[in-house]
């Protein structure tokens, strides 16, 4: 079926609207910077070199321009053969955003599952994931509900990345830009107040203490309820950031992160007859009093960076994180429609992550062809523990539907198939990358990385032991034409590999400890368009294979690999300013999602979705926001026997600008108060989607 967009749909008539006013586009090299200017600055005559400004890329408005994630180098967004999205700080206000459920709705082709109510997971180009996560581009990989208190924007890039993240990341990741000490003076206090409780304040405090330090705080806080019966969520979070200028070529930045969040796992209602069983949104299926979560993240991060003459750039990162993550859940296994059967257990892990990352950079020409050439090593350490135990019902674990909360008593014990195990993974890489500008017009990026993914890994209770090793080489090819200075074309392949110890570096046995990686192969063409300096268009099309997937065989123990899954998609965006006062992000996808094996449709892709925000400003006091999330009917698990509907949600906004340190705004989430389910674990756990939610925020700058 050849893709269109919904006639009549939000993102339609934004788009009509743009193409309808040709003063919109913006003539050849109007407000843009291009490669050749910074090859061109690269290849001067050596100078004095002046005071290093390493303040990190501020974005206002909803369309940046650059982001050095993609490529590991300053590169604009409209020059990278790659599909990205990115949620702005600004965005995340305006939306009254606090997670990372929140931002996919504004990332055409992500969607997020339930996760067991516990943990953030990510559905990209119909690959899911728990660990593709990172934060300013170091991994962060550990199963949590991340929070937005600290963040300046969150990109997510789209298709394999193993050149520039290593293993993993099959259908792209997820990066989340923190705010970092930057000589500015940054004074703002938030206070949220809303429905179902909502109690939340967030402060953001920085200044440049003399010409060589500065320092910045972050911190959060946040005891709220839910529309769900007996749901609650206790987090907060402390982010110290300081900046130190080591000489006139050197800037070191060094980070402290210390995040806790206490909730409840929810794992939502079961099913009937292939949908949802209708209940009221709020009815809560086990026991939320026995059903707790709690996460603790300490990271310390420090980057160096040094300019030497001649257009080299050196970047040193290190990051060390310490995670600990429980949850037991109480949670519904299957319903007759009557009568509800409930499973239980528990789960705890522990780890600690270690990584260093450096990166040479270095602009030079060969005859009329500038070159940004990137050699990078990257070393790393994870050390894992995990315990799993099954809950044990003293009574029946059959609870009425009229009535579903489980009051009896109940124990938590190993059963035969629990594990305990304890595992430490060793990372050994070195890539190698070529951003290549033949001509104004042409440009290329070559590049590889060749990793060494060794495992040690122990099964506490057999004793059984495993040793893997993985020689990973990962390529990545992408091409540009630039008709105009403000239109680029693009064709791109990558490839990315996930070992057999899984995202989360347990899941090793005896019949799968010898099998070659999973492989997912990329290939792209898309098309970006700066309509104006302010307004971009982004187009992308491509196909996403998953292969050497184990399946058994007829022989007991024995397993092959096979080609899994294949998804091909086309995905648009527009972000930006469409007048002075008129802002805009908007983003289209269609997926055809297929298992290669049953030849079912993908858990947890929907064939279309759509998102649209608008927001206008009256005057400087006065602004409103509108906006809606579409998506199409998607399978609840693998089998396809339980379909999500399909549903429209319209959110809305007021602004308020008391004067220029006070700011008041009014968010109105599902303000048609539209039933829907909003995403999935499998058949018996999917979480109805919120009612009409009203959240006001004060914001106060001195």
């Amino acid at each position: 079926m050849k893709p269109q967009l919904p006639k009549g749909s939000p993102l339609a008539i934004a788009l009509s609207l743009a193409i309808a006013f040709p003063a919109f586009a913006a003539t050849e090299g109007e407000g843009h910077v291009g490669t050749a200017t910074v090859a061109s600055a690269n290849l001067a005559a050596p100078t004095d070199l002046d005071k290093i400004e390493v303040h990190g890329v501020h974005v206002t408005g909803y369309d940046p321009k650059t982001s050095r994630t993609a490529t590991k180098t300053d590169a604009l967004l409209r020059d990278t053969p790659q599909a990205i999205s990115i949620v702005t700080e600004e965005l995340i206000k305006d939306t009254a955003m606090n997670s990372m459920g929140d931002v996919v709705r504004y990332m055409p082709g992500i969607t997020m599952a339930q996760g067991e109510g516990n943990r953030d997971t990510t559905v990209i180009r119909g690959s899911s994931s728990t660990a593709d996560f990172f934060v300013d581009g170091l991994r962060d990989d550990v199963q949590y509900m991340r929070d937005l208190y600290n963040i300046e924007r969150v990109e997510g890039l789209k298709g394999p990345n193993a050149m520039i993240f290593g293993r993993g990341g099959s259908g792209g990741v997820i990066n989340r830009v923190t705010k970092q000490a930057d000589w500015h003076d940054h004074g703002e206090f938030n206070l949220q107040l809303g429905s179902w409780d909502r109690r939340r304040a967030s402060v953001d405090v920085g200044h440049g203490i003399n010409e060589t330090a500065a320092f910045r705080v972050t911190a959060m806080g946040e005891d709220s309820d839910s529309y769900r019966e007996g749901y609650e969520q206790r987090r907060y979070g402390l982010n110290p950031t300081l900046a130190f200028r080591l000489g006139d070529a050197t800037m070191l930045n060094l980070s402290y992160e210390h995040f806790r969040d206490d909730r409840v796992a929810d794992r939502g209602v079961p099913s009937l007859n292939g949908r949802p069983l209708e209940t009221d949104p709020e009815t809560f299926f086990g026991d939320p009093e026995h059903s707790p979560v709690w996460a603790r993240v300490n990271a310390f991060n420090a980057v160096l960076n040094h300019d030497f003459a001649n257009g080299v750039h050196l970047r040193n990162a290190t990051v060390y994180g310490d995670y600990d993550k429980f949850y037991q859940n109480i949670f519904p296994s299957s319903t007759n429609g009557t009568t509800v059967t409930l499973g239980a257990y528990n789960n705890f892990t522990t780890r600690e992550n270690a990584f260093n990352q450096t990166d040479l950079t270095y602009g030079f020409s060969t005859g009329t062809v500038a070159h940004t050439l990137l050699m990078g090593a990257e070393i790393g350490r994870q050390v894992t523990g995990n315990r799993r135990e099954t809950g044990v019902f003293g009574a029946s674990n059959v609870v009425p539907v009229s009535n579903p909360i489980y009051t009896g008593p109940i124990t938590f014990q190993q059963s035969a198939t629990d594990s305990t195990n304890t595992g430490t993974t060793d990372i050994a890489a070195l890539y190698v990358q070529d951003q290549i500008e033949f001509s104004p017009k042409f440009q290329a990026i070559l590049g590889v990385r060749y990793d060494r993914f060794e495992v040690d890994f122990t099964n506490v209770r057999n004793g059984a032991h495993f040793t893997t090793q993985d020689d990973l080489l990962s390529p990545r090819v992408g091409l540009v034409y630039k008709p105009l200075e403000a239109v680029s074309l693009y064709a791109s392949y990558s490839n990315s590999f996930m070992p057999r110890a899984g995202d989360q570096l347990s899941s090793l046995s005896l019949t799968n400890a010898a099998l070659d990686p999973e492989e997912f192969k990329n290939y792209e063409v898309g098309a970006k368009w700066d309509i104006r300096p302010a307004l971009s268009l982004t187009a992308a099309v491509y196909r996403l294979d998953r292969e050497n997937v184990a399946v058994a065989t007829n022989v007991p123990g024995v397993s092959e690999l096979v080609k899994g899954q294949r998804t091909e998609g086309v995905e648009i965006g527009l972000s930006g300013e469409l007048t002075e006062h008129w802002k805009i992000i908007g983003g289209y996808a269609y997926q055809d999602s297929e298992n290669l094996l049953t030849h079912k449709e993908i858990a947890s892709v929907p064939r279309n979705s759509a998102s649209l925000w608008n927001r206008y400003d009256f005057n400087d006091q006065w602004g409103v926001g509108l906006g809606a999330t579409y998506r199409d009917d998607m399978y609840a698990a693998a089998d396809n026997a339980v379909v999500l509907p399909g549903y429209t949600r319209v959110d809305a906004a007021v602004f308020y600008t008391v004067n220029p340190n006070v700011r008041l705004q009014l968010n109105v989430e599902n303000l048609l108060d539209e039933q829907y389910y909003a995403s999935a674990h499998n058949n018996n756990n999917i979480t109805p989607g919120a009612p009409r939610g009203y959240y006001l925020t004060a914001s106060f700058k001195f």
